[in-house]
Parts: structure tokens; C-alpha cells; sequence
């Protein structure tokens, strides 16, 4: 059974950088998207950063220029760069991994920004 186990999260002042990283157990087979999401207290869980098997990569207008997510394939494993932090990024953070059989969710982590 394959499963994420995410790194990275945790306590940092607004304007400070944090970077998450994600990576699977084992080996998923035809991975069509990695992605970024999280979820604020009180409301729902948002699409952060996605990139696609091909490398196009997409933002949330909110973490645009700011945040960055890349991958190591031979890996199977997903980063996000966030810089430039501001609490309103509080949040729980979780990486999803797809492909055409199942999605993989990681169990999430928390990052908190301090005004």
C-alpha cells in the first residue's frame, strides 16, 4: 500500500519561507498530476499548485509569485516553495499524487504563519 508522508510544515512569521515536500512509499505507476492543496480553518479545502505529467504548472491567484512547486519523478516526489508568507497562508497542507488507477492524499500537515 502506497502512501505519502509529507514534510516541511510548521510555525513561521509572516515574510518567512517554508518548503514542503512530499513523497510517496513506493512507486505509482503513470502519474498524470501532483498537486497542492490545503484547508483554513472554517472553510473549504482549495487547490494550491498543481503540475502536470507534462511539467505545465498552475497557481491559486493567491499564491501566485510566491509559491512554487516542483518534483523529483524518479522519486515520486512533490515540493512546494512558499515564500513571502502571510497568515492568511494558515492553513493544513496536503499533496495529492494522480493517476489513472487512484488518487494518493498525504495525512496533512500544519503551517502557521505568525503576523
Amino acid at each position: 500500500q502506497v502512501q505519502l508522508v509529507e514534510s516541511g510544515g510548521g510555525l513561521v512569521q509572516a515574510g518567512g519561507s517554508l518548503r514542503l515536500s512530499c513523497a510517496a512509499s513506493g512507486s505509482i505507476f503513470l502519474i498524470t498530476a501532483m498537486n497542492w492543496y490545503r484547508q483554513a480553518p472554517g472553510k473549504q479545502r482549495e487547490l494550491v499548485a498543481i503540475i502536470l505529467d507534462g511539467g505545465t504548472t498552475n497557481y491559486a491567484d493567491s499564491v501566485k509569485g510566491r509559491f512554487t512547486i516542483s518534483r523529483d519523478s524518479a522519486k515520486n516526489t512533490v515540493f512546494l516553495q512558499m515564500n513571502n508568507l502571510k497568515p492568511e497562508d494558515t492553513a493544513v497542507y496536503y499533496c495529492r499524487i494522480q493517476s489513472p488507477l487512484r488518487d494518493f492524499w498525504g495525512q496533512g500537515m500544519q503551517v502557521t504563519v505568525s503576523p
